[in-house]
């Protein structure tokens, strides 16, 4: 352990396998279903693998792979970036070029990210739920016969994945039915409390589609997404004002609390050199601005406006993700588009670009906050893992812009402007995340009254209902009600999912077609059934019967299963892509 031969291993296997896998599906996540789930778990159970022999010290190995490979995965998640250019009609650069913007500001994403760690993991000491959930993982996996488990649920959630995938291409039947077995994946991961909000969204959307169609709302002929995805992004905006407040009041609390409490001399694994940081932030950033504006041909002005909103956001969604698990990128994707339009800015294209660098910053940046949290855990060497997060960085800008070319060649339904073709074939291809981004943005500045008023409309909605839910969810009496019996179970499942949804959750039904709602919704109540009536619904436990930890519930069977399921089907459609263009150049 320790020399350039050991580096030389992990670095090998992220950078060449396990980060091109998890890049891969987060970046078909994206095309076909609108968000992906983060490569870290499959990256840290793989990685162990990798790792096992060389014992308890081992966690500190698989946690610099899952570091370089959750870093491929959050850029190649940005691939939407590109096909958003392509629905808005710009003319697209060399690939050369896009791959080193990217790689630019992913740089200075992951020193903005490290230059807020010591505040927000150290001195906050936030909890970050999905990095203690990978810290768990990769402690647990030094049990040979949970990694040989959980290896076997992800390999067999891959071969039916794989299967799904190609019986959607070859069986009529499978095909007209809008089969997704990545979609279903994604809905077993996240749960019923999550995906049956997204059907109610969609099943009101529908109903109403006749009465939205009357008041002018809607055109003859569109679905109920064309105005839906301005309802969710509002839902999302009001929610998201609830919770910034509150996360305001808790990070100053947290703060005091801090203050108070004794600093403890810096272990040496946590030292950084912040002269250095700052410098790296500079340089990186001030390359940003030389390759937009002399390479890609953009104002200045606006690019500059992206970087200092990113070093915003980065710190706001850092606490937002440190506290509740969620990273409001699209929130802070309209907030940036909406102060653009106020100071003037009339160009969708320049505004795309200046976004460009708050969404890759966020994505990263946050990325970096969780992987540091779960360094801080097992007491990883924090500059160790900076590097191997800069390697992933570098990998993954040249693999965005790859899959982004290869899928879009191989599937040209990926390139149809589904917001101007709202009744295109477009299969899988449901890019729910390229149409919110291409809608908040392509209107900038010129918004109808019928967009404005659904804008305010979910404002109002996602405002109130997330209040309410803070106000219920925050009772002593009602949390210990729901957690004493299997009636208060359900009582609280039914208010989570039926009576007083997450307008997070709510808001995706608004972004995708309906039968994406449907196989989402689905994934979410199979995962619901199975732990409901199943006792290996329970999370596993490692070491003797009645002895150890409970694990996480990333690793319950359905959730390895289920990020099983998406892996398969993305590599699916990826080889039978690369199949199709080596014809078609033969």
């Amino acid at each position: 352990m320790g020399t350039w031969k050991y580096h030389l291993l992990l670095s090998a296997v992220a950078l060449f396998i396990l980060g091109p896998l998890g890049g891969i599906a987060a970046s078909y996540m994206n095309f076909s279903v609108g968000f992906f789930v983060g490569g870290q778990v499959l990256a840290g159970i793989l990685g162990s693998a990798v790792t096992y022999g060389y014992g308890a010290e081992g966690k500190h190995g698989a946690n610099y792979m899952q570091t370089m490979a959750a870093s491929v995965a959050s850029l190649c998640a940005m691939s939407v970036l590109i096909q958003s250019m392509v629905w808005l009609g710009m003319e697209m650069p060399a690939a050369w070029q896009l791959m080193l913007f990217v790689g630019c500001v992913g740089m200075f994403a992951v020193g903005v990210g490290m230059l807020y760690t010591p505040l927000l993991v150290d001195k906050l000491q936030l909890d970050y739920p999905s990095g203690l959930a990978v810290a768990n993982i990769l402690r647990a996996l030094t049990d040979k016969r949970l990694l040989k488990a959980s290896i076997s649920k992800l390999g067999g959630g891959t071969l039916l994945g794989a299967l799904a995938a190609w019986m959607t291409e070859k069986v009529a039947f499978v095909s007209s039915i809008g089969t997704s077995a990545a979609t279903l994946g994604a809905g077993m991961i996240v749960g019923s409390r999550i995906t049956v909000p997204a059907i109610m969204m969609a099943v009101i959307g529908a109903v109403l589609v006749p009465t939205l169609r009357e008041i002018g709302w809607l055109g003859p002929q569109d679905p109920f997404r064309k105005i839906g995805f301005v309802i969710g992004l509002g839902m999302i905006c009001g929610a998201a004002v609830v919770d910034l407040s509150l996360l305001a009041v808790q990070a100053a609390k947290r703060i005091r609390e801090r203050a108070s409490a004794k600093d403890e001399e810096e272990e040496s694994w946590k030292k950084v050199n912040i002269p250095r940081l700052l410098a790296w932030v500079g340089v990186w950033g001030g390359a940003t601005l030389v390759v937009g504006t002399q390479v890609l041909n953009q104002p200045v002005g606006w690019l500059l406006f992206g970087m200092l909103l990113a070093l915003l956001f980065v710190l706001i969604n850092g606490i937002s993700f440190g506290i509740t698990d969620q990273n409001p990128i699209s929130s802070a994707f309209v907030i940036s588009v909406l102060m653009m339009s106020m100071m003037g800015l009339r160009v969708p294209l320049v505004g795309m670009m200046a976004a460009t660098i708050l969404l890759i910053s966020t994505s990263v940046g946050c990325d970096m906050q969780q992987d540091r949290s779960t360094g801080w855990r097992l007491g990883t060497n924090r500059v160790t893992q900076f590097r191997y997060q800069v390697l992933g960085v570098t990998m993954g800008a040249l693999l965005c812009v790859g899959l982004a070319r290869v899928f879009m060649t191989a599937y040209p339904a990926l390139t149809i402007n589904q917001l101007d073709n709202p009744n295109a074939e477009v299969g899988q291809w449901g890019s729910a995340m390229t149409y919110k981004l291409v809608g908040a943005i392509r209107d900038l500045g010129s918004l109808s009254q019928a967009v404005v008023n659904a804008l305010l409309l979910g404002l109002a909605i996602g405002f109130i209902y997330e209040l309410l839910r803070k106000v219920v969810r925050g009772n002593a009496r009602y949390q210990q009600y729901v957690k004493g019996s299997r009636k208060g179970f359900a009582v609280g499942w039914t208010v989570d999912a039926i009576l007083l949804p997450s307008p997070y959750a709510s808001s995706f039904g608004g972004f995708v077609a309906f039968p994406v709602s449907l196989w989402f919704g689905a994934g979410g109540i199979v995962t619901s059934v199975w732990n409901t009536f199943s006792k290996r619904g329970e999370p596993a436990v490692s070491g003797s019967p009645g002895e150890g930890e409970a694990l996480p519930e990333d690793m319950s069977t359905m959730s390895l299963m289920g990020g099983g399921l998406i892996a398969g089907e993305s590599l699916f459609f990826l080889i039978a892509g690369l199949i199709g263009l080596a014809s078609l150049l033969a």
